[in-house]
């Protein structure tokens, strides 16, 4: 919109944004000519000044510092009024991610996203398609004697999830479900009667919630995605191990949409498909 304003239209919009953020600011004339190094008339000149003429680059730049807003929203230029550091601090953040289920900050994620569609690539099985049992042998040598309190205390968040207005689309490497059945990498030492009811429990998920839930099972060999969620269109999340990176700008959002819709679209089992493939797999165990 704004690359097709005139000199005079640019200047006029210019001289608006520059008395409005002045007045946000609650600054008087005196107090924003002292903070950008000039004098009054400068100032005065830059707020009431006619025809297409426009304070020097030095000076807008000093302006907007000032008053804490963007060089060019004050000319136009982008509708954003935030300085780049400031867009950058609100469409990126990190936090720390602890080994724990669901905690306060992945739930209401969730719950601010209630509604969209909600698309997860996990770093293994997702907690809220996993049997107490399971949940019970992943967590307790990092829980010790809490760990069924922590359950417990979780199962209200997982069971929202699991019931929420949200449709939940799933993308994971189809030799995670293949180590779990066999029990080896990072499943080594879970026993064969876990696996086989967690393998139960999950096809009857997929009976139950389908297609408000969906599983895909991509060929890593062929594709790869670090472990993410997107959000609908709110914010997108990567799991560094340590931490969560959160993205809300849109542009990053879709993009990480885009990836995810990748998966599903190359599935090698997509979600109609996984449960004869979980029946196969536990007929072998």
């Amino acid at each position: 919109m704004t690359d097709q304003l005139s000199k005079f239209a640019r200047a006029e919009l210019f001289r608006s944004r520059l008395a409005g953020a002045l007045a946000a600011s609650g600054h008087s004339k005196s107090a924003l000519a002292r903070a950008i190094g000039a004098d009054r008339s400068t100032l005065s000149q830059a707020l009431s000044g006619d025809g297409a003429r426009l304070p020097s680059a030095h000076v807008i730049g000093a302006l907007a510092a000032a008053l804490g807003v963007s060089g060019d929203w004050l000319l136009g230029l982008s509708d954003r009024p935030e300085n780049a550091a400031d867009l950058l601090s609100a469409s990126l953040s990190f936090s720390h991610a602890p080994r724990a289920l669901i905690d306060e900050r992945i739930f209401n994620w969730h719950k601010e996203a209630a509604g969209y569609k909600i698309r997860h690539v996990p770093a293994a099985l997702p907690d809220m398609i996993k049997t107490q049992a399971v949940l019970e042998w992943e967590y307790g040598p990092h829980l010790g004697r809490t760990t069924t309190q922590a359950i417990n205390a979780s199962k209200d968040r997982l069971e929202w999830m699991q019931n929420a207005q949200s449709d939940y689309e799933i993308a994971m490497p189809m030799f995670e479900l293949q180590s779990f059945a066999a029990g080896s990498g990072y499943y080594e030492g879970l026993p064969p009667a876990v696996r086989r009811a967690q393998l139960d429990h999950l096809i009857g998920l997929c009976a139950e919630h389908y297609p408000r839930l969906r599983i895909y099972l991509f060929d890593a060999r062929r594709l790869y995605s670090a472990p993410i969620t997107v959000f609908g269109p709110l914010l997108a999340v990567l799991f560094t191990g340590g931490h969560y990176m959160a993205f809300r700008d849109r542009e990053r959002v879709e993009i990480f949409t885009r990836d995810f819709d990748q998966l599903v679209k190359e599935a090698t089992i997509t979600a109609r498909a996984l449960p004869e493939h979980l029946q196969a797999l536990r007929a072998a165990l």
